[in-house]
């Protein structure tokens, strides 16, 4: 079997320790099943509190790292800060995927860029999720602002839990499997979908699929849909065992 080796560049919060262990994690899973294979490559950006002003100096770092990752001739590039981009005006997702993509052809080496609010956004379109309810680990004005954005993008929030975290590593220290219990506390009647975490940095790998066979219904992380975003951008099979109905 011939390995065809995919270089994933990664920009990441420098408080950050879980996009590059659950992307990872799902990626490693689909190695089983398809012959692509993956190597991994960050850039970080400062952030350690998980508040507006905090989260904006960091954004404005993101060009930065993605002319590096650029020099490292990646082929897809993943900004992991779904609450980032959400605190800084609807439709930001597209703006800055153009933004990254800009700086890198300028540095000759013309990058695809995905971001974890856009893909969240897209994977609720394509799972045909017209109302959801959501867990955020966010102070409760970000957890706002992003119910707002996601239903700027026409989706409806029935629920949202904000679990008021300003801690970035904090965030991180969650137990993974903690959305398997936090959902029940979440109103589902009539909705389409859950979004067992509207965080790349709050652990919920294992919980997802979990609470697809509790709930019945399709359910989302942001690291779930950033996955697919990369392999999408790849214009690999996006199927990764581990993610639930979207990467099924």
């Amino acid at each position: 079997m011939k390995f065809n080796n995919r270089r994933v560049g990664l920009i990441v919060p420098s408080s950050n320790v879980t996009m590059e262990t659950e992307i990872p994690a799902l990626l490693r899973n689909r190695e089983v099943i398809l012959p692509d294979r993956f190597t991994f490559h960050s850039s970080r950006m400062r952030m350690k509190s998980v508040v507006k002003e905090e989260l904006e100096r960091m954004d404005d770092e993101s060009v930065r790292c993605a002319i590096e990752l650029s020099d490292a001739a990646v082929e897809v590039q993943a900004y992991a800060c779904l609450v980032a981009i959400m605190s800084r005006g609807h439709g930001y997702h597209k703006i800055s995927e153009k933004r990254l993509f800009e700086a890198t052809k300028e540095n000759g080496m013309p990058t695809p860029s995905v971001n974890s609010a856009g893909a969240l956004v897209d994977a609720m379109h394509l799972l045909g999720m017209k109302k959801v309810s959501i867990i955020c680990p966010y102070m409760k004005p970000l957890t706002k602002l992003v119910v707002d954005y996601i239903e700027n993008q026409g989706i409806e929030v029935q629920d949202f839990l904000a679990l008021e975290i300003p801690d970035n590593l904090e965030v991180a220290a969650r137990d993974p499997n903690a959305p398997a219990d936090l959902w029940k506390k979440l109103d589902t009647k009539g909705i389409d979908g859950i979004i067992a975490s509207a965080c790349v940095q709050m652990p919920s790998l294992p919980a997802v699929e979990k609470i697809e066979k509790m709930s019945g219904l399709p359910t989302l992380s942001a690291a779930v849909a950033t996955t697919w975003s990369i392999l999408d951008a790849l214009k690999l099979d996006t199927k990764a065992p581990g993610g639930g109905t979207l990467l099924a």
